[in-house]
């Protein structure tokens, strides 16, 4: 492989690459993990693309997978040109780099803005839509603190907490994760001030296509983005039953410090910083409990230099023999509607993990696996 392009952040996709990469990401039944697992497997996305018909047909599916075409991806790469767009591979020098470690990162991903802010250490700040004065300006005041000691700020848009990170970090560096298309913000009313971001010293990111818009189920694949992205998240009102929750739970599952700002009980919008603190999150009243947890943290270098292709962490190599049907159904009867390791199903059938990785994916790609945080799988039915 040529290392045009290479440097000590990585290695940049040709424009052939680019389009195979998102033709892949566009088909059906290819999420993020599946992606690596098809590159690790055959090599590049070319390659994946022309076997993903029998890799399903074999899985079990009775429908053809509907495999994005060269057009299509041709289309969304004009989309984003349009609109001041690109799309950053995982291999590539802007990638987020703390994004970039997590299992099942976004292969590509859509930015608009300024790519400084991608690649500088990041404070995730998160918090209710339906905000208080108080809990505002609090937001506010980490974030301007945050970002003059040389963080940039990562937030979701939203009402609330979100608008108040994202506007007091401005001048100084912020990242908006968008749950939708780059082209489709939500909500509505926060359109200027994502202009404001994007025109500025700021950055928009997403990992869906353009013209999407944002559904329920959307927006934790965006507070997903938020805890990847970020050194460490602080969460500043939020209630027991709220998104800003679920992105201190990934980024709990991701190794990332979590702060939580102490609320009085009689506001519901305090229950679940609150209890936050009681399951062990760092107590948060001022920024410098967010600056001196996160200096010795962000001198750690996370970079490992990644290829053109994603890292090869289980490759069976394109010229691993074909699983017999017997290997297939002893694969398929270990399986079942409760989540299991990976490594079990290997130990469980004594089969090599070339062998199992391949199976996985016929029946991923049928539509007939489900996956699940931490790497677990199990098995459900091609609707």
């Amino acid at each position: 492989m040529s290392n045009a392009g290479a440097g000590r952040n990585g290695i940049a996709l040709t424009e052939r690459q680019r389009i195979a990469w998102l033709r892949l990401i566009r088909s059906d039944n290819v999420g993020p993990a599946t992606f690596r697992d098809l590159i690790n497997h055959f090599g590049s996305a070319e390659t994946a693309l022309d076997m993903l018909p029998e890799l399903s047909r074999r899985g079990g599916s009775t429908r053809a997978i509907r495999v994005a075409s060269a057009e299509q991806a041709e289309r969304e790469l004009a989309a984003a040109h349009r609109f001041g767009a690109r799309f950053l591979g995982i291999g590539e020098p802007d990638y987020p780099p703390h994004l970039r470690q997590i299992d099942g990162a976004p292969p590509l991903l859509a930015v608009k803005g300024d790519l400084a802010a991608a690649t500088t250490p990041s404070l995730g700040i998160v918090g209710s839509r339906n905000a208080s004065i108080s809990g505002a300006k609090f937001a506010a005041m980490i974030a301007r603190d945050v970002g003059r000691a040389g963080y940039s700020v990562i937030s979701g848009l939203a009402r609330g907490i979100d608008t108040a990170a994202h506007r007091a970090s401005l001048h100084t560096g912020t990242i908006a994760a968008l749950a939708g298309g780059l082209d489709q913000p939500y909500p509505p009313e926060n359109i200027g001030l994502l202009d404001e971001i994007t025109e500025g010293r700021g950055l928009a990111i997403s990992e869906m296509p353009f013209g999407w818009e944002p559904r329920a189920r959307d927006f934790p694949r965006r507070n997903r983005l938020i805890a990847g992205v970020s050194l460490g998240l602080a969460v500043v009102e939020a209630a027991s039953r709220s998104g800003s929750l679920i992105t201190a739970r990934y980024a709990a599952d991701f190794g990332r410090l979590v702060f939580a700002v102490p609320g009085s009980p009689l506001d519901p919008r305090c229950h679940g910083t609150n209890g936050l603190l009681k399951d062990g999150a760092i107590v948060t009243t001022e920024a410098s409990d967010i600056l001196d947890a996160l200096a010795p943290v962000s001198q750690i270098d996370l970079f490992t230099p990644p290829r053109a292709e994603e890292p090869a962490e289980h490759q069976a190599g394109p010229m691993a023999p074909l699983p017999n049907e017997s290997d297939r159904a002893r694969i398929t009867d270990a399986l079942g509607p409760t989540p299991v390791q990976i490594d079990d199903i290997i130990r469980h059938t004594g089969l090599s993990a070339s062998a199992v990785y391949l199976v996985l994916l016929e029946l991923d790609l049928a539509g007939r696996l489900h996956r699940h945080a931490g790497g677990l799988v199990s098995l459900g039915t091609d609707e």
